[in-house]
């Protein structure tokens, strides 16, 4: 089987921003916002629900300390945390990853329902 893409990220020394045992992150190659930052396991697993708790907490000790450093970086005035689960929610990469994304004021018109956009319909309540 060949190694998948954040597989071979892991790799890339120089790209990672943050790592611990058995996480690190970089940022996003296609940012939704300036300072979005993706945590993926060291450990090959398909989604959330295949971690174990241990990579569990690592990955959000990750994201405490990525929140720290784009705060001082960037000085955004909100987050989305999130992360895709099976191709029916949009994954495309099947490696567990998680993405932090910094929100800033005016970034769109709306922002009432956050995550709920996934389903643009249901955003709104």
């Amino acid at each position: 089987m060949e190694k998948c893409l954040f597989c071979q990220w892991k790799e890339e020394k120089e790209e990672i921003i943050l790592e611990n045992e058995y996480a690190f992150a970089r940022f996003d190659g296609y940012p939704v916002s300036d300072g979005h930052v993706l945590f993926m396991t060291k450990r090959h697993v398909k989604d959330f629900f295949e971690t174990t708790i241990e990579e569990r907490k690592a990955i959000f000790e990750l994201v405490d300390k990525a929140k720290e450093i784009l705060d001082k970086k960037y000085n955004p005035t909100g987050y989305n945390i999130g992360m895709n689960c099976g191709s029916s929610a949009g994954q495309t990469v099947m490696h567990v990853h998680v993405h932090l994304i910094p929100r800033y004021d005016g970034d769109v018109e709306n922002p009432r329902g956050g995550i709920r956009g996934v389903i643009p319909k249901k955003q709104k309540y």
